[in-house]
């Protein structure tokens, strides 16, 4: 007689275990065939994986307030911009968000960039005019970045995501300077007055839009590079500090950077 009914099933596998081993017969019994036994394995199952989602969850988030506490320490190493004037000056606060948004993923990356700038609030000279740029250019940066490398997690990846992540910052900064940054120079001296400054280091620059495209623009590009280097270089190294455990998808990718 043929027992097309998966319940048949089990009780022919049941008589087959009973037939070699009683034990055996036992153990199935207690995992397969009681509703109870299963319902409390899957509960299990679920508290199990909701706690390495918390513990990922803080890790991320302990993580993501360092690389910020960083980021904000860096912006005051302010250097000044090779063939520029005396107020034209850069930092390297970009380098923790984009490692944030290599190791975390690319919102973690602008969070930092936004927490950076929130608190350089508290002593700002442009009324926070300046803070909103920096982050409008670093998001940029970090987002392009970071979403491009999570799509591909390896060494190809990374040197694409932060060449693409500079061209967006560029461009972006760009735009901020041509219709915000520059603008906003002259509430403190003539506009003409600030194009001639750029003017005495680059000769031909005699616009405004002549500022943003053989400065400003270069300038971020090159900034952009740099950063992304020295963040491949040290990702490796730096990655396994902000995420400790042994295993998880974030210490992968740092060994296909590498």
């Amino acid at each position: 007689m043929r027992c097309d009914s998966a319940t048949d099933g089990i009780v022919r596998m049941r008589e087959d275990m009973t037939e070699k081993c009683p034990v055996e017969s036992d153990a199935f019994d207690r995992f397969f065939l009681n509703p109870n036994h299963i319902s409390d394995w899957r509960i299990m199952q679920i508290v199990s994986s909701q706690k390495k989602s918390t513990v990922i969850y803080v890790s991320t988030l302990v993580g993501t307030a360092l690389l910020s506490a960083v980021a904000f320490l860096l912006a005051f190493l302010e250097i000044r911009i090779p063939l520029s004037p005396e107020f034209a000056r850069m930092d390297f606060s970009d380098f923790p968000a984009l490692m944030a948004a290599f190791a975390f993923g690319p919102w973690w990356g602008v969070a930092v960039e936004f927490i950076k700038n929130a608190l350089q609030l508290i002593s700002t000279q442009t009324g926070g005019v300046g803070e909103l740029a920096n982050f409008c250019m670093g998001a940029a940066f970090v987002f392009i970045a970071g979403i491009i490398y999570k799509k591909n997690k390896s060494k190809k990846g990374a040197v694409l995501s932060c060449v693409f992540g500079s061209i967006a910052m560029a461009v972006v900064a760009g735009l901020l300077n041509y219709f915000v940054l520059l603008p906003m120079y002259e509430q403190f001296m003539p506009l003409d007055q600030v194009i001639a400054s750029f003017g005495a280091f680059i000769p031909f620059i005699k616009t405004k839009l002549d500022v943003v495209l053989f400065n400003c623009i270069p300038f971020n590009l090159l900034k952009g590079i740099v950063i992304s280097v020295v963040c491949v270089v040290l990702y490796r190294y730096i990655e396994p500090l902000l995420l400790k455990r042994s295993r998880g998808e974030n210490h992968d990718d740092s060994a296909k950077v590498s």
